[in-house]
This record gives C-alpha cells, sequence and structure tokens, in this order.
C-alpha cells in the first residue's frame, strides 16, 4: 500500500497533471474534459485512501523544502483538512461534469482556460487543507485568489472586469495588510508558524507576551484578514464575483475559494490560538458579535435581491459566517459544529449553484420572478433546488440540521442566548429567501408574457450532463444527514489535541 506521506504530495500533484493534460489536449475537447475528469476520479480515489490513515488516528507529513530559515513549506494532514481536502476533490468530478453540460450548452468561450484554472484552484485548496504551518497556508490562499481572478472574469466585458477588480482588489488588500501581519507578529510572539494542537502561543501569553486585548486584535487580524470568509464588512467581493459563469460560481461557494476562508479561520483557531486560551480570556467573544450580525444582516439582504445568485451569494455569507460564529464560540461541539458545516454547506450550496445555471441554460432567465411555474418543466432541477434548501436551511433530512444544532448548542453553553435566538430568526430567514422558489416554480402559473411552445407540456430540462450532477449533489445533502455522527468521531480529536 502507498505510504501516506508520499499520497500527500501525489494528491498535489495530481490536479496540476490534469492542468498539464488540459493544455495539452485544448484542441480536442473530448480529450481535455475526459482527462480532467479521469485525474479528478483518481485525485478522489487517493484522499479516500489518506483518509483511511487519517481518520485512524495517523497524522502524515511531508516538507517540501524551506524558504528562508524558519519558513518552510510543510505539510501536516489531521482530520479538519482531510474531511476538507475530501469534500473539495470529490465535489471537482461533480464540478467537472456539470461544466460540461455547462459550458457547452451555453457555448462560452476560452474553455481551455476555464478547466486550467480550475484545477490550479483545486491544488490551492489541497494545500491549503494540508498546510502544517500558516506560512504555506498563506501561500496556498494566495494562489487561490490569483488562480481564480481569470475565473471570475472570464466573459472579458466590462462587468467581469469591474467585477473582478473588486474580487481581486478586496482579497489582496485584506491579505496583504492584516493577514501578513497577523503571521508577523504570530512569529514574533511564538518563534514558529507550525499548527499544533492546543495552539501556540498559550505559552507566549503565560509569559506576558500578550495581553487579553492584543491577543482579541491578533484574532481580528486573522478573522478579517482571511476575506474570503467574507465577514462584513469584508463580503463585497463575494457579491462582485457573480459576474462569472456558473460553474465558476460553484467553485467558489461550495469547492474551494470561500470554503478555504472558512477552514482558514477555523484552522487558525484551533491550531494557532487553541480554545482553552481563547475560551480563558474571553478574546473571541467579540468575534461571535460580529458573525452572528454578518448571520442576521446577509439573510436579510438575500431576501431583497431577485436575481437568483445574487440572492445564493448572500446566502453564502451569511453560512459562512455560521462557521465563523462556531470557532468563536470556542467550545468543542461549536467547533465540530463549523467543521462538519464546511461539508453540509458545501454540498448544498453547489446544489442550489448547479440548479441556478441549469435554469439559465435551459430557460436564458437570471431572475426569480421569471420562473413561475418552471417547476412543471423542469421537476428535476426544482426537486433539486428544494431538496438543498432544505439543508441550508437545517431542517432534518438535510444533513445542515446537525452542524446548526451543534452551533446552536454551542451558543448555549456561552450563555449567548442572544445568538441562539439569532440562529433561529436565521433559519426562518432562510426559508423565506429559499422556499418560495421552488413552491411558485411548481405551483404558480406561468406569467402572461410566457409563449404558447413554453406552456405546452412536457419536460424541458438543460443538458444531461447538468441535470445529474445537481441530483446527485441533492441526494448527498441527504447522505450527509445520515453519517453526520461519523464526521462528528472524525473531527472530535482536532478539539482534544490529539
Amino acid at each position: 500500500m502507498m505510504h501516506p506521506e508520499n499520497l500527500i504530495w501525489i494528491n498535489m500533484a495530481l490536479p496540476l497533471l490534469a492542468l498539464l493534460w488540459i493544455n495539452l489536449a485544448g484542441r480536442h475537447p473530448n480529450l481535455r474534459e475526459a482527462g480532467t475528469i479521469v485525474v479528478s476520479s483518481v485525485l478522489f480515489a487517493a484522499n479516500c485512501v489518506l483518509a483511511g490513515d487519517v481518520f485512524s488516528g495517523g497524522r502524515p507529513q511531508w516538507t517540501l523544502g524551506e524558504m528562508l530559515p524558519g519558513f518552510e513549506i510543510a505539510f501536516e494532514v489531521e482530520p479538519l483538512g482531510m474531511l476538507f481536502a475530501l469534500v473539495a476533490s470529490g465535489l471537482w468530478i461533480l464540478t467537472t461534469l456539470y461544466a460540461i453540460g455547462y459550458m457547452r450548452g451555453h457555448h462560452e468561450k476560452h474553455q481551455t482556460r476555464f478547466y486550467s484554472c480550475f484545477a490550479i484552484a483545486i491544488f490551492a485548496a489541497l494545500a491549503a487543507a494540508f498546510s502544517g504551518n500558516l506560512f504555506t497556508l498563506f501561500i496556498a490562499y494566495e494562489v487561490m485568489t490569483i488562480s481564480t481572478y481569470p475565473l471570475v472574469t472570464h466573459h472579458g466585458n466590462e462587468e467581469a472586469r469591474n467585477g473582478g477588480r473588486v474580487y481581486l482588489g478586496i482579497l489582496l488588500s485584506t491579505s496583504v495588510g492584516l493577514f501578513m501581519f497577523g503571521i508577523a507578529w504570530t512569529w514574533s510572539l511564538a518563534g514558529t508558524l507550525d499548527f499544533r494542537p492546543g495552539g501556540i502561543l498559550s505559552e507566549p501569553y503565560q509569559e506576558g507576551l500578550i495581553s487579553d486585548a492584543q491577543l482579541g486584535v491578533l484574532l481580528g487580524l486573522f478573522a478579517f484578514g482571511i476575506g474570503k470568509a467574507a465577514l462584513m464588512p469584508f463580503h463585497r467581493w463575494l457579491p462582485a464575483a457573480m459576474v462569472a459563469p456558473t460553474p465558476v460560481s460553484a467553485l467558489l461557494h461550495a469547492v474551494a475559494v470561500v470554503k478555504v476562508g472558512v477552514f482558514s479561520v477555523l484552522k487558525v483557531v484551533v491550531f494557532i490560538f487553541g480554545i482553552d486560551l481563547l475560551d480563558s480570556t474571553g478574546a473571541s467573544e467579540w468575534l461571535c458579535y460580529a458573525a452572528g450580525t454578518t448571520i442576521l444582516l446577509a439573510s436579510l439582504v438575500a431576501i431583497t435581491k431577485d436575481n437568483l445568485k445574487a440572492r445564493l451569494a448572500y446566502s453564502t455569507i451569511s453560512q459562512l459566517a455560521y462557521i465563523t460564529l462556531g470557532a468563536a464560540l470556542v467550545t468543542p461541539d461549536s467547533v465540530i459544529g463549523g467543521g462538519m458545516h464546511i461539508a453540509m454547506h458545501a454540498v448544498g450550496k453547489i446544489t442550489l449553484f448547479f440548479c441556478a445555471g441549469a435554469i439559465y441554460v435551459a430557460t436564458h432567465k437570471k431572475d426569480i420572478s421569471q420562473m413561475r411555474g418552471l417547476g412543471r418543466t423542469m421537476p428535476f432541477t426544482f426537486a433539486a433546488f428544494l431538496i438543498a434548501s432544505v439543508s441550508i436551511i437545517g431542517l432534518p433530512p438535510g444533513g445542515g440540521s446537525w452542524s446548526k444544532w451543534l452551533l446552536a448548542v454551542g451558543t448555549a453553553e456561552n450563555h449567548l442566548y442572544w445568538l441562539t435566538a439569532a440562529l433561529m430568526v436565521s433559519s426562518l430567514l432562510n426559508i423565506a429567501y429559499l422556499v418560495p422558489i421552488p413552491i411558485r416554480a411548481f405551483m404558480a402559473p406561468l406569467d402572461e408574457g410566457e409563449s404558447q411552445s413554453e406552456v405546452q407540456p412536457g419536460i424541458r430540462e438543460a443538458p444531461l450532463l447538468c441535470v445529474v450532477p445537481l441530483c446527485i449533489t441533492a441526494l448527498g445533502s441527504v447522505a450527509l444527514f445520515f453519517v453526520a455522527e461519523w464526521i462528528y468521531e472524525i473531527l472530535l480529536p482536532i478539539t482534544t489535541g490529539s
């Protein structure tokens, strides 16, 4: 059997192999995309093998090299990173299948560039997932930003360029101005950037090198410096990026970009600060308020959006704040709930964006107000939308019900009952901005202006390669409900320091 340490570099090399294949076969679309599917499938299988070792207690390591004294590009796989890698690699397969149907059905240009940037983004996601220190995580984070910029500006028009400028401007300014500053401060305090169970800042705190207030400021540099977590007010890049093709939106919201953000926040809280230190000092309490505010405000904004992708974008901002809240509450249940929500939200939200793209390919409609009655001609798409919505809302049998339950338990354990109420109100708002979409699609009559051809009976879904992936991910949202206990158990070691 392959040694776990070797699987680390093999897993990260596979997306780069896909990148080479995509460019060599660029003139032959069938060959290009077949190679991508094969490599992504092998990658997921390799991650499953690696997961067997990690979830049974192994912590494989691999060091690429030292850039400067004390600054290594090093990797160590622990359960939270392994779960993220499984999510990213597994959804890469389905997103590639979906992208084939979407990009061809919509006759998109520059498809080779699209698949190339996508492969680099998956490489960056895996590098972040397996990162063994803050330096490695920062490099992976920046590679993710740069590699996804061409995806955001894919259409090349003025709207795309403006969206790309906002995207790049906010993410680079926060990472260089805040995230990098936090890393430098951490190095000066601890003399290391390694991720360690229990954190690396307890000793500097006990030695009086940093006060409670300064600890809160340092946490703020990370929370806002990791702009991909989309914590308000550094969230505008995410709605701006919705000018990209829908497969890119799915990548941004589920597979890679935002998940790298909230994963990084969780990783920093657990392995740099340590939940015991933050709990004893109360240094993260302010972040609970910031996350709770983002949860509610983003949900309220989502209700006002008629454009489906814009509504889903603000929904994502709210859902990401759930994960940040889980980190800020610093209880074992809340941290595990945040980790679980990475997977639960990824599968649910990618389904919703797949559905949005399928609707656009089949009908060229973007606005919710134009989707009345479409459920009778696109039943698979809107049924999948409803199933994924149930998970995002946090209702059984959707996987999101368990992660949201653990987050609510975390608020109660901290006696922050107003945050418990905020989570409940947010779920009601989720119902208000998600459920009416499929209900109107199935129950409401078609708009008066629809042509006769559109009122004729029959199913007219998007291309099969668009519909099959969204059906699979919708079922995945339900499957996660039944494996939640297993996910809880594999994440438990990150809260116990083992």
